[in-house]
């Protein structure tokens, strides 16, 4: 398991193109497979939630991503597609990595 740098492109605000790594958490490298894996104790706002997926569209793959989340009961499936789960869901199911 491995910590994931993501680089890429922002814009600041005076509107100047600024390059700025992106952290994803956990990285699970299996033979021909990758998971990328985030991990917040809650989203409770939009500014907390673009934070935290940010790194996982700058990732250029199509590898699973799941976000492990402290706020979540029952796991769902995010419009970028990432999955959302609970802590005990992400630890007790052993086919999610």
């Amino acid at each position: 398991m491995d910590v994931g740098v993501v680089p890429g492109r922002e814009t600041d605000v005076k509107g100047n193109s600024i390059h700025v790594n992106r952290e994803i958490d956990f990285v699970v490298n299996k033979p021909g497979t990758r998971v990328y894996i985030q991990s917040a104790w809650a989203m409770p706002d939009d500014d907390k939630r673009e934070r935290e997926l940010a790194p996982f569209s700058k990732t250029g793959d199509s590898f699973r991503k799941i976000v492990v989340r402290g706020d979540v009961g029952r796991g769902w499936q995010d419009d970028r597609g990432s999955l959302h789960v609970g802590l005990a869901e992400f630890l007790l199911d052993e086919t999610l990595v």
